[in-house]
């Protein structure tokens, strides 16, 4: 599959790139953030394969991240340019702005938001401030927001929700969605060592087909 890069703004006018990854008749839209230290490529091996399971997904430079994987971030240079912020939370505007965006080119049906480290964490967190989003994966999710009670902000989450992380993470996990309600919440607990984030998918980390597997049924499940 191939993908188209594109540009929109944030909300507060912040020129951001994407990958835009379209599929015909897609069965639903993806949004997919990136962990901290990365960028949109993070989804290079990624997005085809879901691509290939039916859904249009959108991978996106927040400005919090670098240039990784030979692959600039382009949002991040531009923040850097203009002097604003580059921490994770001020990479939420860049969050909701690409749900608003991936909403109308998913013709003003509800995505899918998917997150990874950090950006599972603002996933999390601003699935409960959105009617736009039918469903949230995130991939090692942490209290890694500063000033921000993750736990606490999302026991509100009323839709449903995936978690998962490798091995060494599964208590991180469970305590971030411990008061989600559990009719909601799949959380996916891995019986092999897994990689920090949504690179627990690719083909390089061992066991990443036990980490497919479920994703795919959740996917299922939601469409």
């Amino acid at each position: 599959m191939t993908y188209k890069k594109i540009n929109f703004n944030s909300k507060d006018g912040l020129k951001m790139t994407a990958d835009l990854y379209d599929v015909d008749k897609p069965k639903g839209f993806i949004l997919l953030c990136h962990r901290s230290h990365c960028n949109r490529a993070e989804y290079r091996e990624t997005a085809p394969r879901l691509n290939k399971l039916g859904f249009s997904c959108l991978a996106i430079d927040q400005r919090s991240g670098m240039k990784v994987f030979g692959e600039t971030n382009e949002t991040k240079d531009r923040a850097k340019a203009k002097g604003f912020p580059t921490g994770y939370l001020d990479a939420k505007p860049d969050v909701e702005a690409a749900i608003d965006y991936a909403y109308e080119l998913n013709d003003r049906n509800k995505i899918i938001l998917f997150g990874s480290s950090y950006s599972a964490s603002l996933a999390l967190l601003v699935s409960t401030q959105t009617d736009k989003v039918k469903a949230t994966i995130a991939y090692s999710p942490g209290e890694y927001l500063k000033g921000v009670n993750l736990a606490n902000e999302i026991q509100t989450l009323d839709k449903p929700t995936y978690v998962t992380s490798p091995k060494a993470e599964i208590n991180q996990v469970a305590d971030v969605t411990k008061n989600v309600n559990p009719k909601l919440l799949t959380h996916f607990i891995p019986t092999v060592e897994g990689f920090h984030g949504s690179k627990t998918l690719w083909k390089e980390v061992i066991g990443h087909e036990t980490y497919w597997t479920s994703l795919e049924k959740f996917l299922k499940k939601i469409t």
